[in-house]
């Protein structure tokens, strides 16, 4: 057995790279029979890129409904924030995706959670019927 290195670690090995790219992408433009695919072969379902977004990030940012189900049916973290304190629920109400904000509230999404949090992105954005609806109103 060889000693494992910084340089030899499966995080450093280009053919690991490339395909973790290639899944964010995935993600990204809401490719959800691949990425379902990656994910079911091995690729962890909350894996992270090096902005610490997630998987489920990237398609509930992007309003990729069907991606963030197959993610979320495969335990993916709805309350996972990236590096810079922001969640998958707060990203989908900032970019008005109304339809993912219920998915991930449905699948435990806290919408307190995070910084700014859901509840304060939807004040900032005068979005009282979601501050109403975080609040269980």
């Amino acid at each position: 057995m060889t000693e494992q290195t910084p340089e030899t670690e499966p995080a450093h090995d280009p053919e690991v790279l490339q395909l973790a790219a290639k899944v964010f992408d995935l993600a990204r433009h809401g490719d959800t029979d691949t990425l379902a695919a990656y994910v079911d072969a091995g690729v962890p379902v909350n894996l992270t890129n090096d902005r610490g977004d997630s998987l489920i990030m990237l398609a509930a940012y992007h309003g990729h409904l069907d991606a963030v189900l197959a993610l979320l049916q495969r335990d993916a973290d709805p309350n996972r924030a990236n590096d810079r304190g922001q969640t998958p629920l707060a990203g989908a109400v900032f970019k008005g995706e109304d339809e993912i904000v219920r998915t991930l509230l449905a699948h435990g999404a806290d919408p307190a959670a995070g910084s700014p949090s859901a509840v304060e992105a939807a004040g900032v954005f005068g979005r009282q019927d979601l501050v109403e609806l975080f609040r269980g109103e």
